[in-house]
C-alpha cells in the first residue's frame, strides 16, 4: 500500500463502527478533517469505493453509501482488494527492521534506497513520503535524507512505557475529561474488530493504528494538551518497535479485553476505576514487552 491507500481501508472501518446506512452522504472534507489528511486523498478513496460498488456517487452531490459494510470490516476490506500489499509497503516494512538492526546509515540518498531494495522511483517517493509523515525520516537542507531519533532498543520502548504509565490514568482525571459517544463508539468497534479475527488479519500498521487511536482519543479527551502532545510525541517514535512486537500477537485479545473495560468503565463515567484499569493494562503489556525482549532486539 501506498501512504494514501490505508484511506479506504479506513473509510470502510468507519462505516462499519459507526454502523452507517445505504443512502448516507460520506463529505470528503469531514472525512479528511477526521483523518487528518489533504482532501485529494481522500476523493480519490471515494472514487476507488465508488468502482468497487461500496459507495454511489450523485453529481454535484458527493458520495453515498450503496451498501452498508455489516460484516466485520476486515472481512469487507479483504474482499474488495483493499488490503493487498505492494513493492512499497513491503519496502517500507523491510526499511524499518533494517532500520532497527543498524543496517541503515543515519544520512541515506533516494537513490540508495532505490537501488538496495530495487524500488522504482515512483514508490521510493511514495515510501519516503510515508517515512517523513510518520516522523522517522526528514529531508536533509539541500540533498539527501536523515533518520530520526527514534526509540530502536528494547529498553528505550520500556522507558516510553513507564512514561504513558505515569501520564495516561491520571488524563482520565482531569476534571475536564469528556469523551463523546461518537468516539467513545469507533473505540469500542475498533476492539470488537479484533477479537472477530482482526488480530489475525490486519497488518502491524493497522494494529499500530488501532492501538494509538484508542489511547490517543482518551487523552484528546482529558483536555489537557500538554499531555496529548506528550502521548502524541511518544507514540511517533515508537513505532518501528510496536511493529517488530507485534510478531507475537498472542496477548491481543487480553489487550482488546482490557480496552472495553475502560471504555465500560468511562461510559459509566467511572473515571477513578476507569484510571486504574489503564494503570493495569499498563503494566500488563510493561510485563508483556519484557518477555519479549529477545524479539524486539
Amino acid at each position: 500500500m501506498t501512504p494514501d491507500s490505508s484511506i479506504p481501508v479506513q473509510i470502510v472501518e468507519m462505516i462499519h463502527a459507526e454502523r452507517l446506512a445505504a443512502g448516507n452522504h460520506l463529505p470528503a472534507q469531514r472525512i479528511a478533517d477526521r483523518l487528518r489528511v489533504s482532501r485529494s486523498p481522500v476523493n480519490d478513496a471515494l472514487a476507488l469505493l465508488h468502482t468497487k460498488g461500496l459507495l454511489r456517487r450523485e453529481p454535484n452531490r458527493g458520495y453515498f453509501i450503496a451498501k452498508p459494510v455489516e460484516r466485520p470490516a476486515h472481512v469487507v476490506v479483504s474482499e474488495l482488494g483493499l488490503a493487498v500489499p505492494d513493492a512499497g509497503t513491503r519496502a517500507y516494512y523491510r526499511i524499518a527492521e533494517d532500520r532497527l538492526q543498524g543496517l541503515l546509515p543515519d544520512e541515506f540518498s533516494a537513490a540508495m534506497l532505490r537501488k538496495r531494495y530495487r524500488l522504482t522511483q515512483a514508490e521510493v517517493d511514495s515510501v519516503l513520503a510515508r517515512i517523513s509523515s510518520e516522523g522517522w525520516a526528514d529531508r536533509k537542507p539541500g540533498y539527501g535524507w536523515v533518520f530520526s531519533a527514534m526509540l530502536t532498543t528494547p529498553d528505550s520502548l520500556l522507558q516510553s512505557y513507564r512514561m504513558r504509565l505515569a501520564l495516561e490514568p491520571a488524563a482520565l482525571l482531569e476534571p475536564g475529561f469528556r469523551l463523546d459517544p461518537p468516539v467513545l463508539a469507533r473505540c469500542r468497534a475498533a476492539e470488537v474488530h479484533l477479537l472477530e479475527g482482526g488480530i489475525e488479519t490486519d497488518s502491524p500498521e493497522q494494529m499500530h493504528e488501532r492501538g494509538v487511536r484508542f489511547h490517543e482519543s482518551l487523552v484528546e479527551a482529558s483536555g489537557n494538551p500538554f499531555f496529548v502532545d506528550a502521548v502524541k510525541r511518544v507514540n511517533r517514535m515508537r513505532r518501528l518497535l510496536s511493529y517488530r512486537s507485534m510478531q507475537d500477537r498472542k496477548r491481543y485479545k487480553q489487550h482488546c479485553r482490557q480496552h472495553l473495560l475502560i471504555l465500560d468503565l468511562l461510559e459509566r463515567e467511572r473515571n477513578e476505576e476507569a484510571s486504574q484499569a489503564m494503570r493495569e493494562h499498563l503494566q500488563a503489556t510493561l510485563r508483556n514487552i519484557g518477555r519479549l525482549r529477545g524479539l524486539l532486539k
